[in-house]
């Protein structure tokens, strides 16, 4: 029921509403928020179901019914312990229903009634009710109560804005004091509890009493509002409307005892800053801000700024860690178990912890595993979480540009928040996590800053103990966190930023070392995400090596898992369909499952012709081969050069075919031929840029081969730089471009003399599968690379030759 405002009655109307006789039974109708008093009339919404079927009964009898304030508002449907003990006995004047069912009702307070015992909860409350007569009316005590409340009240009328003067007219024709104590109650902005004690006053003497209280209070409230005001208004000056008002506010909520739950929580907050054991600088610097929150209502708009920043202050972990574990013999286990090979890596994370044991302060060292994609970079990170026992966070820095991504953005912003490493730490919930910096070779800068120079500070052991975020503005000690880069070169890392990582390469997989990591890890684990068991689907070693030679070219094994994830699903599919296992995939069905072979060694049918050489590169996956094709044209004397080739790598071949022309009788060429022909190289494939100097071995074997009619074996490989005089000079990349030539089908690898050392990087069982020949001079070279007479394939041919 929502009422409107009361009204009074006519003097007639008053005399009517004494001689009216209160049954002594009476349905109840319980009421929201408001006191219906005696002298008044008041328009009500009734919409609730049962209060709906009362006053719709009511209508049609004496339409007297009982009028009780609901204790809690909120209550959809009250019993009788939620009703007050006193109320009013009401006529229904008028009654509408209205279109969606609710009726709007017109009732007159007749007298004050008390519920005695309530006899029925359905269809709606009944009760058993008593009135009675006010008393204590007529002395002179009464009449100066009468006076003095009808001289506060004109006072407050004149101060308050919410009362109207129309109420001083209402107040002078009233006579009668106990009616005028309701009138002044009715129309007060007091609580419910302090009209209803007004309407449970018999004695009209008491009434006026507890009236006066009221309107004396309302008055100290008004008063102090003018008080906020003038000293508000001369503190403030141009200072927004909307400011006044909270000051207003906080004032009436302090005098009025209102504020206890602002308190409380701030006394909350304040033994959580306690609790979270922050640094001094920190703990001093949220105390300070905590200060000025409870400064602060609630509804201004910098409470929720500073609510969220104490919020961020008090979940990131400034003291909690996770203990190490420091068992060698175990963490070795653990990384073995989740990876195959990794050596480097794994040496170097147990001797973090050999020194840790030693040394309980030791700073976390700043890793960066550098390597192709799909080598195990990335879940490497949460072995070693693993290992060491420690929680786990990862970042993901590709394509980042905005500086506030590292370091967050500052409090002055709509919406600010910590930057990325804050906000990991926060989900890891200790300050010592195995943290990862994926692909941080991928980050960019532009207007809005240069990540990487933030990340200076972040990885330095020198300075992250204070790591100052600009959300927070305090610091951070990030000493304890082991950082673990992730890139796949190094080129694209700004040089300060790599002179912090302890960088160690990962190199791309063997044959072997790809069966072992497929039978150890990535066949189990497909065949258990596609709901298979063990039994249900078995591949041999023969389908394995088909599969890695013949079906993936890769340097790591991300493409092999793929292609054992879709034998799983054909075999599932099978199961489903109705067949039963177990599948046994070899190499001879294996194309039933994958499709025909998509790679072939094309070795031997590119280098069986004169003039084409095969030479090894570096790319960002892994390294590779690459065939370098010459052909000749009689007319004048020219150099083409195709295949997108780059600055260095066209003065490479210019150098080679100098080399050869100068050396033309040494080699059986007539060098008149160099006068009748011109001369095209071309570098398949034309669509990727290429450039270096390592090619320049195979660009002069390719020009050699050319014009003295001896083809390039076909399992040989070169790599180096040359000079006009011969001599061929050291390259970088020797194990990836070893492993390259491994996984192309290459037998024999042509390597600079001053590259003899690299071989110890490369695994034994990759060494003991390879022939390699130590050059220093081109002459060395094609003693090696060309056959010894036109046309014919031929072994390697006599040098410095080395087996792993």
């Amino acid at each position: 029921m929502s009422p409107e405002n009361p009204a009074i009655l006519e003097p007639d109307a008053l005399e009517d509403a004494d001689r009216v006789e209160i049954p002594a039974e009476l349905p109840v109708l319980p009421l929201r928020g408001t006191v219906v008093y005696p002298i008044m009339v008041v328009p009500l919404q009734v919409g609730r179901g049962k209060s709906r079927k009362l006053v719709d009964e009511a209508a049609v009898g004496p339409r007297i019914i009982a009028v009780v304030a609901q204790r809690d508002e909120n209550e959809e449907d009250p019993g009788p312990e939620g009703l007050y003990e006193y109320g009013t006995a009401c006529r229904i004047l008028r009654l509408m229903k209205l279109p969606d069912g609710d009726f709007r009702v017109l009732i007159q307070g007749l007298r004050r009634i008390r519920v005695e015992e309530v006899l029925a909860t359905e269809p709606y409350l009944r009760a058993r009710v008593s009135s009675f007569e006010e008393t204590g009316g007529d002395d002179l005590r009464v009449e100066a109560l009468r006076n003095s409340a009808k001289d506060l009240f004109r006072k407050l009328v004149s101060t308050a804005t919410i009362l109207t003067d129309e109420l001083l007219v209402a107040l002078d024709a009233i006579a009668d004091p106990g009616r005028l104590a309701d009138f002044i109650a009715a129309n007060l902005p007091v609580p419910l509890a302090d009209r209803q004690a007004v309407l449970a006053a018999v004695d009209v003497g008491k009434r006026l009493e507890i009236v006066t209280g009221l309107i004396s209070r309302e008055l100290r409230v008004a008063e102090i509002q003018r008080e906020i005001h003038a000293r508000v208004t001369e503190e403030m000056g141009k200072k927004s409307r909307e400011a006044l008002l909270r000051e207003q506010l906080k004032a009436i909520q302090t005098e009025l005892g209102e504020g206890d739950a602002q308190r409380r929580e701030i006394e909350e907050l304040r033994e959580k800053i306690l609790a979270a054991r922050m640094g001094e600088e920190a703990e001093k610097a949220a105390l300070k801000e905590l200060d000025r929150l409870s400064q602060m209502h609630p509804s201004a708009a910098e409470y929720s700024v500073v609510r969220t920043w104490l919020d961020w202050m008090i979940e990131v972990p400034w003291s909690k860690e996770t203990e190490d574990r420091l068992d060698l013999a175990e963490a070795r286990r653990i990384l073995d178990e989740d990876h195959h090979d990794l050596e480097k890596v794994k040496d170097r994370i147990l001797e973090f912890l050999a020194v840790r044991k030693l040394k309980k302060d030791l700073k976390g060292p700043i890793l960066c595993l550098v390597g192709p994609p799909g080598v195990g970079k990335t879940s490497l990170g949460r072995s070693v979480a693993r290992a060491l026992g420690r929680e786990f966070a990862r970042i993901s820095l590709g394509g980042i540009r905005d500086e506030a991504e590292i370091r967050g953005h500052r409090r002055t912003y709509v919406g600010a928040l910590p930057g990325r490493i804050i906000q990991a730490l926060k989900r890891a919930g200790t300050r010592n996590p195995v943290f990862m910096l994926d692909e941080i070779d991928k980050l960019g800068s532009d207007f809005r800053g240069d990540p990487s120079s933030a990340l200076l500070e972040v990885l330095d052991p020198a300075q992250n103990s204070s790591f100052a975020d600009h959300y927070l503005e305090v610091p951070f000690d990030l000493s304890r966190v082991l950082f673990i880069a992730t890139a796949n070169l190094l080129d694209t890392i700004p040089a300060p930023l790599r002179d912090r990582l302890e960088v160690i390469s990962l190199p791309g997989y063997t044959l072997e070392q790809k069966l072992g990591i497929a039978v150890k890890h990535l066949f189990p684990r497909q065949v258990e995400e596609h709901g298979l068991l063990d039994r249900d689907v078995t591949i041999d070693e023969s389908a394995l090596r088909l599969l890695v030679d013949g079906y993936t070219r890769e340097a790591g094994v991300r493409n092999l898992e793929r292609e054992l994830g879709k034998i799983c699903r054909k075999a599932a599919r099978r199961i489903v369909e109705g067949e039963t296992g177990p599948f046994s995939v070899t190499a001879e069905n294996l194309a039933e499952y994958l499709g025909p072979r998509r790679y072939e060694s094309e070795v031997a049918e590119r280098t069986a012709t004169p003039g084409v050489a095969t030479g090894l590169v570096w790319t960002p996956v892994g390294g590779d081969i690459v065939f370098i094709e010459v052909t000749r044209m009689r007319g004048e004397p020219a150099l083409h050069l195709t295949g997108q080739l780059g600055d260095v790598m066209k003065e490479s071949a210019q150098a080679a075919l100098s080399w050869v022309r100068a050396n033309a009788e040494e080699l059986s060429i007539d060098p008149g031929e160099f006068e009748r022909y011109e001369i095209h190289m071309h570098v398949p494939a034309g669509a990727t840029p290429k450039d270096g100097p390592s090619a320049g071995v195979a660009m002069a074997a390719a020009l050699a081969s050319l014009f003295t009619g001896r083809p390039v074996r076909p399992t040989v490989a070169m790599t180096g730089e040359i000079t006009l005089r011969g001599r061929v000079l050291p390259v970088g990349g020797i194990r990836e471009k070893v492993l390259g030539a491994l996984r192309a089908g290459i037998r024999t690898v042509v390597l600079p003399e001053r590259n003899r050392k690299d071989l110890e990087e490369i695994s034994e069982s990759a060494r003991n599968q390879l022939e390699f020949r130590f050059a220093s001079e081109v002459t060395d070279v094609l003693e090696v690379a060309l056959s010894p007479e036109p046309g014919g394939p031929g072994e390697a041919g006599p040098g410095a030759a080395e087996r792993g």
